[in-house]
């Protein structure tokens, strides 16, 4: 008897058709633009971000500046379009530490199960009681500004989503019978589960990452917001929003409004294409 091995569609064969879901194609579009103006920002930017010019403070849209300047003088459409590099990359970093360590974490509890199992998910349900901005705030308390800190503590309080979502993934493919048939050939553990088992949960995984993105720019925005996150010379756009709360008391609310509706577009595009994403892989997994 020949045992056929057989495996769910991976990530490769999902093709993503967005010409019957105009708001999704738009949220898809929406979220190109802004990577590509945040790799392309020191090229696109018309000004040093963070030149200062008190004779154009608080200044209105003009020729120069067509989105005006903030209380410093400095341009907003410079700062907005390189604001994007530090504000999508942190919440890159939150998304590829959670996920990586997730699923490692969740894999292990799944497959080894018994006392291993009991131990780490007691464990992510510790840090599901204790608020992901409040421990990046006592993280940053601890080793001052910037954006490894925040980054590292967003991570711990985002892992045990990823880890519990992938321990029930992986729970559901032991059962199935390749998995089986893999072990009677003598195939390692290590092997099933990254061979096999790890392509075939990948597309839900990276679903949940893409929505856990548009919730880790959110979160960085507001620490930013608060003086906690970037240092005050590199321009972000939840620093921008800090920043531009003297323009907003002067009648000149561009600096801080724009950064603002930036953060809710991107947060609402990421969200979109991940549950957008999500669906289409729960509609196609028999």
């Amino acid at each position: 008897m020949t045992a056929v091995l057989t495996r769910r569609p991976g990530l490769g064969r999902i093709k993503v058709r967005s010409a019957g879901a105009p708001l999704h194609a738009f949220c898809l579009a929406f979220v190109a633009l802004v990577v590509l103006a945040a790799l392309f920002a020191p090229w696109l930017a018309p000004h040093d971000p963070n030149a200062v010019d008190l004779s154009q403070a608080l200044a209105g849209t003009t020729a120069d500046h067509p989105l005006g300047a903030d209380a410093a003088g400095r341009d907003t459409h410079s700062r907005l379009l390189v604001g994007a590099r530090a504000s999508l990359l942190g919440p890159l970093g939150v998304v590829a530490f959670s996920t990586v360590l997730g699923v490692a974490v969740g894999m292990a509890a799944a497959w080894r199960g018994g006392w291993l199992d009991s131990v780490l998910s007691r464990s992510t349900e510790l840090v599901f009681a204790f608020p992901g901005m409040l421990l990046a705030i006592i993280v940053i308390s601890v080793y001052g500004e910037g954006l490894l800190a925040p980054v590292i503590a967003l991570a711990v309080a985002y892992l045990p989503y990823v880890s519990r979502l992938t321990r029930s993934l992986v729970l559901a493919e032991r059962m199935r019978p390749y998995v089986s048939a893999y072990q009677v050939q003598g195939h390692s553990p290590l092997a099933i589960c990254l061979r096999h088992i790890l392509p075939n949960i990948a597309p839900v995984v990276l679903a949940q990452a893409t929505i856990n993105f548009g919730y880790a720019l959110m979160d960085l925005a507001g620490l930013s917001f608060l003086g906690l996150g970037v240092p005050p010379l590199t321009p972000d756009w939840g620093r921008m929003v800090f920043d531009g709360q003297t323009a907003i008391q002067h009648g000149y609310p561009l600096s801080a409004v724009l950064p603002c509706v930036l953060i809710v577009l991107t947060v609402v595009a990421f969200n979109v294409v991940g549950e957008r994403w999500a669906d289409r892989v729960a509609r196609r997994t028999p």
